[in-house]
């Protein structure tokens, strides 16, 4: 028993929801028809009785008069009931004669016995052998004297059998069509969900794993009803959210790619040229003790250019980590001077080209991290001189704006080509494709150039056009929180 009732359970989670709304439906159709075919049925039996009664009382009254003028009763009553007058004078009780009686009188004599006590009219419903159930009902004709009169109930019983009949075979036919039309009509209701069904199917059978993963599939259509819509509008939503998480992974995985392979070719020519120069040394340097200095400093030189390099990726790996705190501290300092002393700083490394600073008069006084400020005005003077011929004039200007600081370098160099201009940010990148270390660096100035005013709450945008390149960075005017370095 306990085996076969937790089948029920698993069986009926395994039909569809279609089906078991159908089932439930079903179900509750077939109680509210119950309740109102037991209800109908009990009001019909009970009218049928009252009218039978009233009848009855009709017919015996009438039955009264003649009983009453003759003694007995001589007018016929209705085919299949009985009357009968009972002597009840005395402690015996008699029938008179002529009575129109069946053989079991034993029903019309207990009623006029209780007649005898009694002084209303008595009505009781009993079974007489070989006739069936009938309804009797006794009433006095004069002191002494009882009239019983009987009328069957099989015609109510039988009605109410046919009623019974009827109700059933109603009732089925309806149920069956209830829930096949309702099976039908939840079936159709519910096919935007089995719509979305088969889009999550078929998105389950997708490849996410591809590194340009995209989800083309969306639950679409326009019935089902308003609850329907919500739920597709939050089903295509999710998918939106998914496919441009997808996307945004994809986009994460090729920058991660060109980012390893870019580090590995900056790393890996410092290392070979360190690899080569001490060969060179080891073998060399017994025999042209002259060289040993020109080994040792080419050693030092690829060591510290591997140094810049690491210590470049470090700080952009601090830099990405924002939510742990950015390396910055801020405190209040003089936005012109800044610029004055990394002006001097370019003059002095690149006597080769014009430097021209414009400033409003006065201090320009903000929160910010000077070191931080001072290596992205560094890193974009740096990359003038290095992608302009010698003699390209170059000029920074500091201004204020409303609730913000902007600083701009220019130079009237060749520019920028168009097709490198939305890339010139990202790490490694370099516009000189040969990634010759004649012209440039390692391809991270920008980039930390740029992670450093992002680390303020600024930004750094690049204007290009025909003889001039333009950075123009925006720093808030207040300066960022201080974070800890």
């Amino acid at each position: 028993m306990r085996r076969s009732a937790g089948r029920l359970p698993r069986a009926r989670r395994r039909l569809r929801l279609g089906t078991r709304l159908a089932l439930g439906l079903g179900v509750l159709s077939l109680a509210v028809f119950a309740v109102v075919g037991t209800t109908l049925t009990a009001y019909m039996r009970d009218y049928l009785e009252q009218q039978l009664g009233t009848q009855l009382k009709l017919v015996q009254t009438v039955q009264a008069k003649d009983a009453a003028a003759h003694g007995t009763v001589r007018r016929k009553p209705y085919y299949g009931w009985y009357t009968a007058v009972y002597d009840v004078s005395d402690e015996a009780v008699r029938l008179r004669r002529p009575a129109d009686v069946p053989e079991d009188t034993a029903a019309f004599t207990a009623l006029a016995r209780a007649m005898a006590r009694s002084d209303t009219e008595l009505t009781h419903t009993a079974r007489i052998d070989g006739e069936g159930t009938y309804r009797l009902r006794g009433c006095e004709v004069r002191p002494g004297v009882v009239l019983v009169s009987a009328a069957p109930v099989t015609d109510v019983e039988e009605t109410v059998e046919r009623l019974i009949t009827v109700q059933v075979v109603v009732f089925a036919l309806a149920l069956a069509a209830l829930v096949v039309a309702g099976r039908h009509l939840l079936r159709r209701g519910l096919k935007p969900l089995s719509d979305m069904a088969s889009t999550a199917h078929g998105i389950a059978s997708h490849d996410l794993t591809e590194s340009a993963a995209r989800l083309p599939l969306r639950a679409d259509g326009r019935d089902g009803g308003p609850e329907v819509a919500e739920l597709r509008t939050a089903f295509n939503t999710m998918l939106e959210h998914i496919d441009r998480s997808l996307a945004v992974r994809a986009e994460a995985e090729q920058r991660l790619r060109r980012f390893v392979a870019d580090a590995s070719h900056e790393l890996r020519t410092p290392l070979m040229s360190v690899r080569g120069y001490a060969d060179l040394f080891q073998y060399a340097a017994a025999d042209a003790p002259g060289e040993r200095e020109r080994h040792l400093a080419r050693l030092r030189a690829e060591a510290a250019r591997m140094g810049v390099l690491l210590d470049d990726l470090l700080l952009l790996a601090r830099l990405d980590a924002a939510d742990a705190g950015a390396p910055v501290r801020t405190a209040p300092v003089d936005v012109v001077e800044l610029v004055r002393q990394a002006a001097d700083a370019f003059r002095a490394g690149h006597p080769g080209h014009p430097l021209e600073v414009s400033a409003d008069p006065g201090p320009l006084v903000t929160c910010l991290d000077a070191d931080r400020i001072r290596q992205v005005l560094d890193n974009l003077l740096t990359n003038a001189a290095v992608h302009t011929p010698a003699g390209t004039p170059v000029s920074v200007t500091v201004a204020a704006g409303p609730g913000e600081v902007l600083i701009r370098v220019a130079d009237e160099g060749p520019g920028i080509p168009e097709e490198d201009r939305e890339r010139v940010f990202d790490r490694f990148y370099r516009v000189d494709k040969a990634r010759s270390r004649d012209r440039g660096g390692s391809g991270l100035g920008l980039s930390v150039a740029r992670s450093l005013v992002r680390a303020h709450g600024g930004t750094v945008e690049l204007a290009d056009g025909p003889g001039a390149t333009v950075f123009t960075v925006r720093l808030p005017r207040g300066g960022r929180r201080d974070l800890p370095g």
